[in-house]
């Protein structure tokens, strides 16, 4: 079938102008240089202004302040967003927002340089009456700031009320007082058996006179380790005493002849890997990259001279499969069958999760749902394929079907 009148055409009607065509042409060729442009920047556009723990947020518990008050000051800060630039004997302050997050290229890549992991403490939600900001829904629980350097290393911690008195220093520059609440290191774990050798012993340089560590140096090299963020965000950053013992001491963490210091933001999801797309936009590709535009412009230009008959139009309902599964769609959707659909997308579910997440071959059934079941999360499987089994229209299988989806991409995080 075709929807091709059998008429001949006239031979005076003609459906754009020339100067529309080209209009057209100039419009989507520039829309998609731009595309390409922005898809190749657009990591290093990012603003990171999301209510984070990082260098860029000027959340509460960001460190914008911070590397604002080191641009101030001369000390040159600078954001890395990738682990290749780890190579430098500037020191790198590493924010990690959770226990999950991968931190062993800077392990492996600065055994011997200058490093400061800060790890985290609080548990924030983004703040909806000022973009960028956050607010306060408490502490983290002790297993995210332990995780950040397990399992290599493992620390004993506690969370407590503190007197906002002063923290004693064990050689280390500045006057700090002790945040409220504080978070601190009580120990390395001494029954880690994954812990290496090297990493075990833990040197106390700023604690809470109480047996509570707040800076570590953690092993012989220069790894360091701050317990509690709040002497060096933002919530620490407005008063002034600390701010200037935050500068001292990362001055005296950085004193190998540093060019300035490098704040990590790769670990917080704000990194980017090199970028093929970016190198067609950079000597000494860029040549090349012009060469190619000016042949595709001058190829274009030849097109408008058109020779030879018009093609004929292709069918509207084309052969094959994509058109059998399309029709077999449409009738469905006719005869009004959607929803009896559900329990044949749940069993194709089951099947997809079983290979997913390695449940044992001899579950079948119940057993199996109930090993799906016991998989930590916000919605019970049973449940959702329950509920896809029991649809009664197109709406409801619809957001079955979504929620059985978000269920696996949800486990398969």
């Amino acid at each position: 079938m075709s929807d091709v009148t059998i008429a001949p055409p006239s031979s005076d009607a003609t459906l754009f102008h020339g100067r529309t065509v080209a209009l057209m042409l100039a419009i989507g060729i520039v829309g998609f240089s731009a595309m390409l442009v922005l898809g190749a920047y657009a990591p290093d556009l990012r603003s990171g202004r999301n209510g984070g723990a990082h260098a860029l947020s000027n959340a509460v518990t960001g460190y914008a302040g911070l590397v604002q008050l080191a641009q101030a000051t001369g000390r040159h800060p600078r954001i890395i967003r990738t682990a290749h630039e780890f190579d430098t004997e500037d020191l790198l302050v590493v924010t990690a927002e959770s226990g999950a997050t991968d931190i062993s290229a800077a392990l492996m890549q600065r055994a011997t340089r200058p490093t400061l992991f800060v790890l985290p403490k609080w548990r924030t939600v983004p703040d909806d009456d000022h973009p960028g900001w956050a607010r306060y829904r408490g502490l983290l629980p002790l297993s995210e700031p332990i995780g950040v350097l397990a399992p290599g290393v493992r620390f004993a911690m506690r969370q407590y009320r503190s007197g906002g008195g002063a923290l004693v220093s064990n050689g280390v520059p500045g006057r700090f007082r002790a945040p409220r609440p504080i978070q601190v290191i009580t120990g390395i774990d001494p029954d880690n058996d994954q812990q290496q050798d090297r990493w075990r012993k833990l040197i106390p340089l700023l604690t809470d006179g109480r047996g509570g560590v707040v800076l570590a140096q953690v092993g012989e090299g220069p790894l360091y380790v701050l317990s509690d963020p709040d002497l060096l965000n933002n919530r620490g950053m407005k008063d002034l005493g600390q701010a200037r013992s935050a500068l001292a001491l990362l001055d005296w963490m950085n004193s190998t002849d540093p060019d300035g210091i490098a704040f990590d933001v790769s670990m917080n999801g704000l990194g980017h890997s090199r970028s093929p797309l970016k190198l067609l936009f950079e000597p000494p590709f860029l040549a090349m990259t012009l060469a190619i535009a000016a042949a595709l412009l001058l190829a274009g230009l030849h097109a408008f001279g058109r020779f030879g008959p018009p093609r004929a139009r292709t069918r509207a309902i084309a052969f094959g499969k994509a058109a059998l599964v399309d029709n077999s769609a449409l009738l469905i959707r006719k005869a009004g069958r959607e929803a009896r659909l559900g329990g044949r997308y749940a069993a194709a579910m089951r099947d997809r999760a079983t290979r997913a997440f390695g449940a044992p071959a001899r579950l079948r059934d119940g057993a199996l749902d109930a090993y799906l079941d016991s998989l930590k999360g916000a919605r019970r499987f049973t449940d959702l394929i329950q509920a896809a089994d029991a649809a009664s229209d197109r709406h409801s299988l619809l957001d079955a079907a979504q929620a059985l989806h978000d269920w696996q991409e949800d486990k398969s995080r």
